[in-house]
């Protein structure tokens, strides 16, 4: 189990499509492809060594509309500290705020983010869809 002594870091969330996410959503959402693919945080190398976390540990990523728990994932592209990279899917849907400003879109690039790590599971994509679009997986 995890002590309460934990880091929280700030990060600033980017989100978007990537090769992986879009091949296996065309199979299945429902599948453990999809989760290995979507329900990830790339995160820079020198953040997940300031939050103790390592590449495959859970994380939990929060705003004050709610939290998810991914997979955090070393990343060779983010090359900045305090950036991070979610996939679009059904876990980051969870955490953005439905105000668009006027703009039609939610704010899916550069979000204010709060990251720990968790011993808590993955999100499952069956209850996420349940709790935020009234539907069963």
């Amino acid at each position: 189990m995890l002590g309460s002594g934990r880091s929280i870091m700030d990060f600033t969330l980017i989100t978007g499509r990537t090769i992986d996410q879009g091949c296996t959503k065309e199979h299945a959402k429902l599948s453990d492809e999809y989760l290995l693919n979507v329900a990830v945080c790339e995160m820079n190398p020198e953040d997940m060594k300031r939050l103790n976390v390592r590449d495959g540990d859970n994380v939990k990523i929060m705003t004050d509309v709610g939290s998810v728990i991914v997979k955090a994932k070393r990343s060779r592209r983010i090359r900045r500290p305090g950036i991070i990279f979610v996939p679009f899917g059904p876990w980051i849907n969870a955490i953005l705020p439905s105000e668009t400003e006027g703009t039609g879109m939610p704010p899916l690039k550069g979000f204010r983010v709060r990251v720990e790590p968790t011993d808590e599971p993955v999100s499952d994509i069956r209850s996420l869809l349940l709790k935020n679009y009234g539907v069963k997986g």
